[in-house]
């Protein structure tokens, strides 16, 4: 990776000047009142939509209040109380690993170090950043989710595939001072007006500094524009990077369409399991 510029070191702290600006309430969207909770609500994140995590946890966190209540529980009860996250067996089965290490080893307490983070079940450093920014106020990186991976790409501050990649490409060109509050932000453009299929370039406050302004609107969703980011999108999806971008144009996000019957090939058992075959070797996910 080559070193940041100062010309694109500046870009970069126009956009989240702008961003600030427009978007001054941005915060994260998981409802919590505790690091415990925030971690919980993050695993519960994958595969769902922030608005049901929410839902769920509104009854889940007047029932299990630490990590011992979420240890002892039976999996069965806990399946069903997170039941409609989806995928809700390895997500059961992750956060009682998880709680039962913070209550031996932690004393109850998550761990506010990304390497004792990373040994929790069904932690990996997406999650591992969200707790420690938001729960602890500690950057120890820029978190990287679907819209995070989009717009970096869009607007030019990240070519990378992998969000590992894309996270050291940010944080060469984020304040380190910005790494929390700059995903927040790039999620709040995401949903409002940079959308994964009509992106709103007319509506946009960073359309004179976006390399990609305007152009999806020649391209058209299932145009090229829609192919370069497919790769991006299928990574994060699936925790999977030997896809070629090129045969997955269908699959962009806010949900999957279709996608080509070799896609289910390269899928976790867990994944596929969730995939309904169509006619001609076709799957909806």
């Amino acid at each position: 990776m080559k070193a940041a510029t100062p010309e694109e070191k500046k870009r970069a702290r126009q956009i989240v000047r702008l961003l600030k600006k427009e978007y001054p309430d941005a915060r994260c969207s998981l409802n919590h009142s505790n690091p415990l909770e925030l971690l919980v609500a993050t695993i519960l994140s994958a595969q769902c939509t922030d608005e049901r995590v929410n839902i769920v946890t509104a009854d889940l966190f007047r029932k299990y209040r630490t990590a011992d209540d979420y240890a002892a529980a039976p999996a069965s009860e806990l399946e069903l109380d997170i039941h409609s996250t989806g995928f809700f067996r390895n997500k059961a089965k992750a956060i009682q690993g998880a709680a039962r290490i913070i209550a031996e080893e932690h004393g109850g307490r998550v761990p506010d170090a990304m390497d004792e983070l990373l040994r929790l079940p069904g932690v990996a450093r997406k999650t591992a950043n969200v707790v420690l920014g938001n729960a602890y106020g500690i950057a120890s990186g820029v978190v990287v989710d679907t819209h995070v991976a989009r717009l970096s790409e869009r607007l030019g501050l990240s070519g990378e595939r992998t969000p590992e990649k894309i996270e050291r490409d940010l944080a060469a060109l984020i304040p380190e001072s910005d790494w929390i509050i700059f995903p927040h932000l790039l999620i709040a453009h995401g949903r409002k007006i940079c959308q994964a299929r009509k992106p709103l370039c007319g509506e946009c406050v960073l359309a004179k500094l976006c390399p990609s302004a305007y152009s999806w609107q020649k391209a058209g969703a299932g145009g090229r524009g829609g192919k370069q980011e497919a790769g991006v999108v299928i990574n994060l999806r699936f925790g999977i990077s030997n896809l070629k971008s090129k045969r997955l144009s269908c699959c962009l996000p806010p949900a999957p369409a279709s996608c080509p019957c070799l896609l289910l090939t390269c899928l976790p058992r867990a994944s596929r399991a969730s995939c309904r075959p169509r006619a001609r070797g076709r799957a909806t996910l």
